[in-house]
């Protein structure tokens, strides 16, 4: 150490000890005896409780001080606990609550299992955050700082079903919070009762705020199709339904009117809150995170009006499954997207009936596509008759169309009045063919929206597909194919050559030229790079109902004679020989006339 380092560290001690001996102060009281007796001063009404909590602190708790005093007043004996899991389940699910703020930890489903073949964890500490707050006194008070003692009983309804009810307690001399969780057996909803006895004055508010965050934990392995099916549902009291949109961008909303309830859909489980009047002033939010892991982040903001200290609301933790939705309040099975209402129809009273009765006496999911084919195909069966016989009436007098082609070929609107008085002659309808397979169009698009999200398809498997709620992969690439993957769906393959096969088989049947034949054999590839990620229960199903419908086609052709329609469109030319024209197809002819005047003009 040399010489300047010596003298700097002399000086430095020299002006420690000096300033010890004049400059340091006096030990400052206690702080909670401070602030004790300031709020005396402040407040003669309250003198008496703060003193008794503040000999509380000094004498049974030292973990408490001024600031938790002054914050909660007589709650604040209440924030000093020893957090507790407590467990709340039946033969459906399980439900851990926790002893600090009575809120829901986490919730497992027995009956299902994640893509990894774990326990289904449909939202657990980590994932998901439920926040209630009371306004009061001395501001909002967050009733997760609280701790609660608890107790369970059982008892049995008249028809013998177990019922559970797990109450937690929170309180002091001057009144109570009491907060119950029900549970019946063969049930996914958990009943909650929350009340405030007594402590008059301590909470000014006269609603319950709740905030709900949930990152939704992905339980599929195709992590694209379950964002593309998971949404934030909502119910309003007035019977409406909506939601948030599928799309990966932030989405927000402020409700304007009472909400029935509040769901975080996510494909196959949805996780809900459930009032049992209404809720006010709901805002809900839904985005997308990077991480893998999550499928969505669901946020919601809502208040719960209390009567008299006490309020009942319901949650719902359960599978989508349209029959068990149905049961649980107005507009809940929406949380099942069943399609547009112009096909929803065909699933709601048709198709998922229909999968219910087969269920009972098939296990393989796959023979019950096939068996729901064969019925849906022998309903429509005589939609079926009526198109082929159209069509091959088309077909008979492909002639006579032709040779108007020849004469009128440079005139189109000629050739259209033509072609009408031929067919009003020969008795020919030109939608007759076409119609049929339009009143076909529902059961088509319904399927489309059912297997997508059809729970009963969950993890069930059939031939080399594992799973026919996700696609069938039959063989993976080295590369990826943009819009189809790196996968090869095999159903998907079957699907197109099937429908390829058919179109082939069915433009021999018609008089279908040019683009229009050519479309039959672009659409089957254009959907071959669509449905190769969709589940490979709707592959399936399309390909067996081209197989089917093929069948039809060449079994009606061997029972139906070319000649024998030939005679009946001669027999209808016989009898219209003289025939007026209709009051439609004179409009028609009309319109046709002045079309054309305007275009020459």
């Amino acid at each position: 150490m040399d010489r300047n380092q010596a003298t700097g560290l002399i000086l430095f001690a020299a002006v420690i000890l000096i300033y010890s001996l004049f400059f340091a102060s006096t030990p400052e009281m206690p702080e909670v005896e401070t602030v004790t007796t300031e709020q005396a001063e402040s407040n003669q009404s309250n003198t008496a409780g703060q003193q008794t909590i503040a000999d509380t602190v000094s004498e049974n708790d030292s973990t408490l001080d001024a600031t938790r005093v002054a914050k909660y007043g007589v709650l604040a004996t209440l924030t000093v606990g020893e957090e507790k899991t407590l467990i709340l389940e039946n033969d459906l699910i399980q439900v851990e609550i926790s002893s600090k703020g009575a809120g829901v930890k986490k919730v497992i489903l027995k009956e299902y299992k994640s893509s990894q073949m774990e326990p289904l964890e449909l939202l657990n500490e980590k994932s998901s955050k439920m926040d209630f707050l009371l306004e009061g006194r001395n501001g909002p008070v967050d009733l997760k700082d609280l701790y609660f003692t608890s107790s369970i009983e059982n008892s049995q309804n008249e028809e013998g079903v177990n019922t559970k009810t797990l109450t937690l307690t929170s309180g002091t001399e001057s009144g109570q919070i009491i907060q119950s969780f029900t549970l019946t057996d063969g049930s996914y909803q958990v009943q909650k009762s929350f009340e405030i006895d007594r402590y008059q004055g301590v909470f000014t508010g006269t609603e319950l705020l709740f905030n709900w965050e949930d990152q939704v934990i992905a339980q599929e392995s195709n992590l694209a199709e379950s964002r593309r099916q998971s949404r934030l549902n909502y119910y309003t009291s007035e019977g409406s339904f909506d939601n948030l949109g599928a799309g990966d961008d932030l989405e927000q909303e402020t409700i304007g009117e009472p909400v029935k309830w509040v769901g975080f859909s996510q494909r196959f489980f949805t996780a809900a809150i459930i009032a049992d009047t209404d809720f006010r002033n709901v805002s809900v939010t839904q985005s997308t995170p990077e991480d893998s892991a999550i499928v969505r982040v669901m946020t919601t903001s809502l208040s719960i009006p209390l009567q008299d200290g006490k309020v009942n609301y319901t949650y719902y933790f359960g599978p989508d499954e349209y029959k068990t939705l149905k049961k649980v309040t107005d507009g809940f099975e929406d949380n099942v997207d069943m399609g547009y209402f112009f096909v929803s129809w065909v699933n709601k009273y048709i198709i998922v009936n229909l999968f219910a009765f087969l269920e009972k006496f098939f296990t393989n999911y796959g023979v019950i596509i096939i068996i729901i084919v064969f019925l849906i195909k022998l309903a429509l069966f005589p939609l079926t008759y009526k198109s082929y016989i159209g069509m091959a009436k088309m077909r008979v007098i492909k002639p006579e169309i032709d040779e108007l082609k020849e004469k009128y070929g440079d005139d189109a609107t000629k050739m259209q009045q033509e072609q009408m008085k031929l067919f009003s002659k020969l008795g020919v309808s030109p939608i007759s063919g076409c119609l049929p397979m339009v009143l076909q169009m529902p059961f088509l698009f319904a399927l489309f929206f059912f297997f997508p999200n059809a729970i009963e398809l969950r993890q069930e498997s059939f031939l080399w597909a594992t799973d026919l709620s996700t696609y069938d992969t039959f063989f993976n690439l080295p590369f990826t194919i943009p819009f189809y993957g790196s996968h090869v769906s095999m159903f998907t393959l079957l699907m197109t050559v099937s429908q390829i096969a058919y179109t082939h088989f069915n433009n021999q049947l018609t008089t279908a030229t040019g683009p229009m034949k050519n479309l039959g054999y672009i659409m089957p590839v254009m959907f071959m790079f669509i449905l190769n990620s969709y589940p490979a229960g709707l592959s399936f199903y399309y390909f067996v109902s081209n197989v089917v419908t093929f069948g039809q086609q060449a079994l009606i052709k061997l029972f139906v004679d070319d000649e024998k329609i030939r005679a009946k469109v001669e027999e209808s030319k016989a009898k219209n020989v003289n025939k007026k024209k209709s009051k439609f197809q004179q409009k028609l002819e009309d319109a046709m006339k002045a079309g054309e005047t305007s275009r020459k003009k």
